[in-house]
């Protein structure tokens, strides 16, 4: 009776997963199309319809971070509090000599004197607005990019290196290479922290974390790019910026996006070593998302 239900139930989930292999690869097919011509290795992670519909391309390379790290730091930071070891309303002193003229940073636009901000004013000018005074400023508070890295490898993270700050990584072109992940990694963070919100996190700082990732104001043309305006989406962009070889290391986006009717996809897509225009490697991130909607919207209209 046993050895009977074992055979009965492999060969459901041979048949099961037969069928959900098929029916992600139509939308594999009109990914690959989207960058089979394009100079730039492309990686890219996607799970929707409750993880029942995976895939990945590329999804095990290693890919330059940039500015996605600042949600690792943000989960770092969060945890911290949760622990009682700060406040979302202590403050924290950036003063002028903080305030690097060759980073990007509205921070140093609206304070150029430096200033007093809560940790969670920081957090949304770092998550939000991918600002890099800010985000250096919360490392230094948590005890740098080693805190994260080892917060991440505690929860049995695996897939993330994040050894440089925003300073260190914008002033040395190779350095950046030094904080990458894998798409599949970063889609089972997002899928992490959004589904198991009693564990990670509690709910305040839950709360706050996907407040600060939905308001995000950068990429409007990447994950958001192909979508209806009025779609929610709560995710986090980086960019290397192009050398003087025209190479472009880092075009990057990776979130959740929420169809009509609230249910979620995960979707993390990172363009590396790219002699693409800028305009065409946001593209590329723009379409994969469009056709994922377009997919999962048919799935569960």
């Amino acid at each position: 009776m046993i050895r009977r239900f074992y055979i009965t139930s492999l060969l459901y989930f041979i048949i099961f997963s037969g069928a959900s292999a098929q029916q992600t690869d139509s939308l594999r097919e009109k990914i690959t199309g989207i960058i089979a011509l394009k100079h730039a290795r492309v990686g890219v992670a996607i799970a929707g319809n409750n993880g029942k519909d995976t895939l990945s391309i590329n999804g095990e390379g290693h890919f330059p971070l940039q500015s996605v790290f600042k949600f690792h730091i943000a989960l770092a930071v969060l945890s911290q509090i949760d622990q009682g070891k700060f406040s979302v309303d202590q403050q924290i002193k950036i003063e002028k000599k903080d305030l690097l003229p060759n980073l990007y940073s509205p921070i140093r636009d609206e304070h150029p004197r430096g200033a007093s901000l809560s940790v969670s004013t920081i957090l949304a000018y770092t998550v939000s607005k991918s600002d890099n005074v800010g985000c250096d400023a919360l490392l230094r508070l948590i005890g740098g990019p080693a805190t994260v890295e080892e917060y991440l490898a505690k929860n049995n993270f695996k897939n993330v290196s994040i050894k440089t700050n925003e300073e260190q990584q914008q002033n040395n072109w190779d350095l950046q290479f030094q904080n990458w992940t894998t798409p599949k990694a970063a889609n089972e963070i997002l899928m992490s922290y959004y589904y198991n919100r009693n564990q990670r996190l509690s709910k305040k700082t839950y709360e706050l974390l996907w407040k600060l990732m939905k308001e995000t104001q950068t990429g409007e043309h990447r994950l958001r790019g192909g979508l209806p305006k009025e779609t929610v989406v709560a995710h986090k962009t980086g960019s290397s910026g192009t050398n003087k070889q025209g190479l472009t290391a880092a075009v990057n986006d990776i979130g959740i996006v929420f169809l009509p009717n609230g249910h979620p996809f995960f979707i993390s897509v990172f363009v590396t070593a790219s002699t693409e225009d800028a305009a065409t490697n946001e593209k590329i991130i723009a379409d994969i998302a469009k056709v994922t909607w377009d997919y999962f919207r048919k799935k569960t209209p």
